[in-house]
């Protein structure tokens, strides 16, 4: 019997049970996919917001300041990409100028700090690439960017790390009700638990009806991004939000912790949980946008693109709180600024275990730290000189775009890449202009050997994301 079940393994399952890992409370994560943050997670913008957008009024809008403040202390300890780089809030007429004034004024309210109006002036000589029609911004110095598949790797490590089991190809199909809690059954085995922490990301509001409760629904929203070739870097330096719409943020020019620069999101709302795929529409919708905030940016510096699945609920807020059912405990609805929100999600969740009779005892060996990821190609010469001297495999390079070695991509599945996705998110093998056209045998074969499997078993992202096919198992179509 555990104490607590956390069905999902995205940013926001990561995050609480890495802060559930602080206390002497058993803890599983039931995640559907074959690794962490496989779903809406490693489709996200990896924007940490400032926390002037949403209504202090909403759950959002009064965990994302909190959420924002605890990413510096959460970098030194788990050593993921993340750097607060600024956001501007641009306006394109004298018209939106209120608009900034009121996110201003929200903003101070809540106390996100260093808020500041900039005039045309000011705005040209900060950004001198945006297009010089733009007459004002808002400035907000604490908004950042991040990695989020490297945060989710980072947390769950070190939940790992503190005992928390973590089983991955694990959905959960069905739900008992039992005297002391839950039953979760999943295809491999059935799980016990006195708490269950409802964190299923697009189909929450299914895995609330296993146990009877039809009180809120998920409507997926679908956003499409488009990724520059990083010869773009340094075009714009900060984060770049038109004037907000009441559904969305907007199209959003976005420098990336890596230094490439992506556009989007799109805002569709959509009946099918399972789609993902980007059209024609919506790159011609970002991209006729985005050139008039940046006239440089075209659609022809494209390298690749992606579409998530964002989980709005129909109170257009996060779900959170205790239920009809003794024990169950919804954390649905965890939309923008749910990646930012996300460690004061954590905080507010062990908040409601405790309320709810689940004793927090804090643990006396608590680790804070898990190691970073070596990057070889953002280091100097000497360092690089250092690594190859106690590894040779550092110098043989597997991915030419993003200069990354041997030795990184065994580093990544020492840290739990089982597919290759999993190699691409810690490693950035495959990141680079080319999408893995040159690397991703070489990375396939690398986990292959490691994992024992045959080659033609490694998947994309697990499941039947098959990438090559057993020789005779080819059907005449």
């Amino acid at each position: 019997m555990y104490d607590v079940a956390i069905i999902g393994g995205g940013v926001i399952g990561c995050s609480i049970a890495r802060e559930l890992s602080r206390y002497q409370v058993r803890t599983v994560v039931l995640e559907k996919y074959a690794e962490v943050g496989f779903g809406t997670t490693k489709t996200n913008s990896g924007i940490i917001h400032a926390g002037h957008h949403s209504s202090p009024d909403t759950l959002k809008g009064q965990l994302v300041v909190r959420g924002n403040t605890l990413f510096d202390q959460l970098c030194s300890e788990l050593n993921f990409g993340f750097a607060r780089i600024g956001e501007l809030v641009v306006a394109q007429g004298e018209e939106d100028i209120p608009v900034l004034e009121h996110l201003k004024k929200q903003g101070e309210n809540k106390g996100v700090p260093g808020l500041e109006m900039w005039d045309q002036k000011r705005l040209q000589r900060e950004e001198p690439n945006l297009s010089h029609k733009l007459v004002a911004a808002l400035h907000a110095p604490s908004a950042g960017v991040i990695n989020p598949y490297e945060f989710a790797f980072a947390l769950i490590e070190n939940a790992v790390d503190n005992g928390v089991e973590l089983k991955v190809d694990s959905p959960v199909l069905k739900i008992d009700v039992v005297k002391d809690g839950f039953v979760f059954h999943t295809p491999h085995e059935q799980i016990a638990s006195r708490f269950a922490l409802n964190c299923g990301g697009i189909f929450a509001d299914k895995i609330a009806q296993m146990v009877g409760l039809n009180d809120f629904t998920i409507n997926p929203r679908k956003g499409e991004e488009y990724m520059l070739d990083k010869r773009l870097m340094g075009l714009v330096r900060r984060l770049i939000f038109p004037v907000p719409k009441p559904t969305t943020k907007g199209i959003l020019i976005i420098p990336t912790f890596n230094g490439t620069i992506m556009v989007g999101p799109t805002a569709e709302d959509t009946d099918d949980r399972y789609d993902v795929t980007t059209s024609y529409d919506g790159a011609k919708q970002v991209f006729d946008f985005v050139s008039n905030i940046c006239p440089s940016i075209t659609e022809r510096e494209t390298i690749t693109e992606f579409a998530g699945l964002r989980a709005v609920s129909n109170t257009n807020d996060f779900i959170m709180g205790p239920t009809n059912i003794k024990g169950f405990i919804n954390v649905a609805g965890i939309q923008s600024p749910g990646l930012t929100s996300a460690p004061a999600i954590a905080e507010y969740v062990c908040y409601i275990l405790k309320g709810e009779g689940l004793v927090l005892k804090p643990k006396g060996n608590f680790k804070h730290h898990v190691p970073g990821p070596p990057r070889f190609g953002t280091l100097g010469i000497e360092e690089q000189q250092k690594l190859i001297k106690e590894n040779p495999l550092f110098a043989k390079i597997v991915c030419r775009c993003e200069l990354v070695t041997e030795a990184e991509i065994h580093n990544a599945i020492d840290h739990g890449a089982r597919t290759l996705d999993g190699i691409k998110f810690r490693s950035r093998a495959g990141m680079g202009r080319c999408q893995g056209g040159f690397c991703t045998t070489r990375c396939m074969d690398i986990l292959a050997k490691r994992l024992g499997l045959s080659f033609h078993e490694i998947t994309k992202r697990g499941g039947d994301s098959w990438i090559v096919t057993e020789m005779g198992k080819v059907k005449n179509r």
